[in-house]
């Protein structure tokens, strides 16, 4: 089992209700355990200004899907959940990305492990922290303290939305 982290975004169609269907999604893959889901989050958005705020969070998961076909697994939950893509860091029912696998590094066209914008997000930075601890050392070798202090704000805050533990059917966060 490796173990992998991926990144939760929503900010349409009710955000905290898609956050939960991810996680149960993610709870649900065939060779993969959901290990543990962070505090959510809201932020404003990174790309558009005319969309509403996202809620984010990060999941911890075990795996012994390889990469590409964690992946392929991910997108095909935004697309069971009708992600549509319209434009570029627009609005979105459901965003899932795969920060980190292990220690593996990944750069093809399709995949890039760790994911490109993992050290300047506070909105990834600050979840995954929940989870591991500001002391952890990320894939690059800096500390999740560190690079929270070095990165552009968005406007992070505490969301009231919990995930809580045996919200998750079939999976004893």
């Amino acid at each position: 089992m490796t173990q992998a982290f991926v990144g939760l975004g929503s900010n349409i169609e009710a955000p905290a209700i898609q956050l939960r269907r991810a996680c149960e999604a993610l709870a649900a893959l065939a060779n993969t355990g959901l290990i543990a889901v962070s505090s959510v989050y809201e932020s404003l958005p990174m790309g558009p200004r005319d969309q509403p705020p996202f809620l984010n969070a990060c999941a911890q998961i075990d795996t012994t899907s390889d990469p590409a076909t964690l992946l392929t697994d991910l997108l095909g939950i935004e697309t069971a959940m009708g992600r549509v893509r319209k434009r570029h860091w627009g609005e979105r029912c459901i965003d899932l990305d795969l920060l980190f696998y292990g220690n593996t590094s990944v750069q093809s066209e399709r995949l890039t492990l760790p994911h490109p914008g993992l050290y300047q997000r506070d909105f990834v930075l600050k979840p995954l922290g929940d989870l591991l601890g500001n002391e952890y050392l990320m894939p690059n070798g800096v500390d999740i303290g560190t690079l929270l202090r070095k990165c552009s704000t968005h406007g992070l805050r505490l969301s009231a939305v919990q995930l809580h533990r045996g919200e998750i059917p079939g999976n004893p966060l």
